[in-house]
């Protein structure tokens, strides 16, 4: 479990409704399975909106919610986050959820001779 406030470190923030000093404990783009302290992310797919799910992420008692578009009407008991851009949201929130794994590997890549294969 960790705090809101330390998950959405280093993201782009454009507009924050509600207190970011609050736990969670499950981080996900998939409105159905969520619960009081999952924080819901909103992406825009190439076929499905994500923001079209925020009714049912608040439904389901979420604590946060990271969206581009806030919805009109907020609820008092959810904190909302708008971002410019909620897949690279999500991608700096997934590493500081799971303290942040890449720091810990070392990577090294090798290309083929006409530098297509790594």
């Amino acid at each position: 479990m960790k705090l809101l406030k330390d998950i959405i470190y280093g993201i782009s923030i454009r507009e924050i409704k509600g207190n970011t000093n609050i736990a969670v404990d499950k981080v996900s783009f998939d409105s159905r399975n969520l619960s009081g302290l999952s924080l819901f992310i909103a992406i825009k797919g190439t076929n499905v909106d994500g923001h079209d799910f925020i009714g049912v992420a608040e439904n389901n008692g979420v604590c946060g919610i990271i969206c581009e578009n806030l919805p009109i009407e907020l609820s008092p008991n959810i904190t909302y986050i708008k971002v410019p851009d909620s897949t690279e949201a999500m991608a700096i929130i997934a590493s500081n959820y799971y303290d942040n794994p890449s720091e810990e590997i070392k990577l090294i890549g090798v290309t083929g001779t006409n530098g297509k294969t790594t």
